[in-house]
């Protein structure tokens, strides 16, 4: 083999390495604003400016009622924790907790497919959709699924 092929693939190689590397540091950046801003702002603690720093102003949620879509912006989601709070309903009585079977990245844009966790229960399957903007990683949309088991209990 000539020294320039060898040198090629090394080259190709070191490029492969470092493109994961930093796939790996989004990713993890990725996790770090869904834990706090949603798994702990929203669901664990009640924290209105970690959901702040993490959800995009214009965020909404989207779901689906009976074949109806409807939507609930972040900033009513933000007054039913705030409601919630002032209730004395958080640290709520099990924990929520995430799996993340998928974060596809691709620039700056990514899908996150959540597993949620209330205490053992596996509540919904949510499908997040992101941004990297000039402050961050940004949570833009949510749409999700509720398991039937979870909505009986």
């Amino acid at each position: 083999m000539s020294r320039y092929v060898i040198a090629g693939l090394v080259f190709l190689g070191l490029v492969a390495f470092l493109f994961a590397q930093g796939q790996d540091i989004e990713k993890q950046a990725i996790i770090r604003v869904i834990e706090d801003s949603y798994m702990n702002g929203i669901g664990n603690v009640g924290d209105v400016a970690a959901i702040k720093k993490g959800f995009h102003p214009e965020f909404n949620l989207l779901g689906n009622r009976d074949g109806e879509l409807w939507k609930r912006p972040i900033a009513e989601w933000i007054a039913a924790v705030e409601k919630q709070k002032a209730e004395g309903q958080y640290p709520p009585k099990e924990r929520v907790s995430f799996k993340y079977p998928l974060v596809d990245i691709v620039g700056t844009a990514a899908v996150v497919k959540i597993e949620y966790y209330r205490g053992s229960r596996h509540v919904y399957t949510d499908f997040l959709s992101m941004y990297k903007l000039t402050d961050g990683w940004k949570i833009v949309g949510k749409v999700f699924w509720q398991h039937p088991q979870a909505a009986t209990q």
